[in-house]
């Protein structure tokens, strides 16, 4: 990798993998190297970016921080991707080093091959991918298809697509990695993150370099930064689903994704809170959903991250004189979702 480019890490995973958790251990272990933030969500509520804001790491500021909601930044490469790092490069305080952290979504290779691009090229490089994998997620088989009821239904019907979009998505994060991250195994026992480790290396051809994380033992900058791979050079290998499928150019989106934002006022209780939410996620199939909460007498903001039926709240910081109070959720879900239903029950939970 050339030592005259700024180095850029791109941080890959699934809806609630833990890419957020994992970038504050990062930054809060820098040491002193100077990190620019470009962070992507899928839906326009900007959630991580303002959670990483809030961290107040001297190492990346809010002036480090940009925040593209626009879209996946797969989608979005030449729009919001190139413009970004452009003005970075353009910028009196250049970064030793820049953090990419994608929409849980998005597919990587498009934002790898982006650095291949002349006026980025020149400048940057990728130091290499970090994909982080939800272990207990895919213990759950929320990324496994049942193949035999597919194969049944493709020799009925040769002319159906029934290839499963988180499958497929799962495979293709794996697919792009130079290190992966097998995170929150501190909620499964041994035997099954051997499973886990046999399903993740067994969804590329490619051999990264796999590590385990969990509550407390977050990988720190050392371990995550400096990989020198200079990912760009190599996308023949990290091909994607689509990439294979569309060698016409045929673009890919993500209908098979959507997202809307639920607004309402004070919560009084909050295990209330928690417990409505987890049965409107499990009636609904709900991937994810985050975002911000008032709570009725709390000066502080609660912050509100769950995936599955796993939910987790905290007060992060007390709310600014200049924003106005309120609560504010990002739900995901597949297209089929009755988002109709799931913004009145939502509504209804923080009322």
């Amino acid at each position: 990798m050339d030592a005259q480019k700024i180095p850029a890490t791109v941080i890959t995973g699934f809806l609630g993998a833990g890419k957020t958790t994992l970038i504050r251990n990062l930054l809060a272990t820098a040491n002193g190297k100077r990190i620019a933030l470009i962070i992507n969500e899928f839906g326009d509520l900007g959630v991580d970016g303002d959670v990483l804001a809030g961290c107040g790491d001297e190492t990346c500021t809010e002036d480090d921080i940009v925040e593209l909601t626009n879209g996946c930044i797969c989608c979005t490469v030449v729009d919001d991707f190139i413009p970004t790092i452009t003005k970075l490069m353009e910028s009196d305080r250049r970064p030793d080093h820049i953090v990419i952290e994608t929409s849980g979504l998005a597919l990587p290779q498009p934002l790898v091959n982006a650095f291949n691009w002349p006026e980025i090229r020149e400048q940057v490089t990728v130091d290499g991918v970090v994909t982080v994998v939800d272990s207990a997620a895919v213990a759950a088989g929320r990324f496994a298809h049942d193949h035999d009821a597919v194969q049944h239904q493709r020799e009925a019907d040769e002319s159906l697509d029934h290839d499963s979009p988180l499958e497929e998505l799962f495979e293709d994060q794996i697919n792009c990695a130079d290190l992966i991250v097998l995170n929150k195994t501190d909620l499964l026992p041994l035997a099954a993150m051997a499973a886990v480790e046999h399903e993740v290396m067994h969804a590329t051809k490619r051999k990264p370099k796999m590590i385990r994380a969990g509550e407390g033992s977050s990988p720190s900058a050392a371990v995550l930064l400096g990989l020198g791979v200079g990912s760009e050079n190599d996308m023949e290998a990290r091909l994607s689903h689509h990439e294979l499928h569309h060698a016409d150019g045929h673009e890919h989106d993500h209908d098979d994704f959507e997202s809307f934002v639920v607004s309402g006022g004070a919560v009084a209780d909050v295990p209330t809170l928690k417990t409505d939410l987890a049965k409107i996620i499990e009636a609904n199939d709900v991937l994810r959903l985050k975002g911000f909460v008032e709570v009725s007498g709390k000066s502080m903001r609660l912050v509100v991250q769950a995936v599955g039926n796993r939910i987790d709240t905290y007060f992060d910081r007390d709310w600014q004189a200049d924003e106005q109070r309120g609560s504010r959720l990002v739900v995901i879900g597949q297209h089929d979702m009755d988002a109709t239903a799931i913004n009145a029950a939502v509504q209804e939970a923080l009322s």
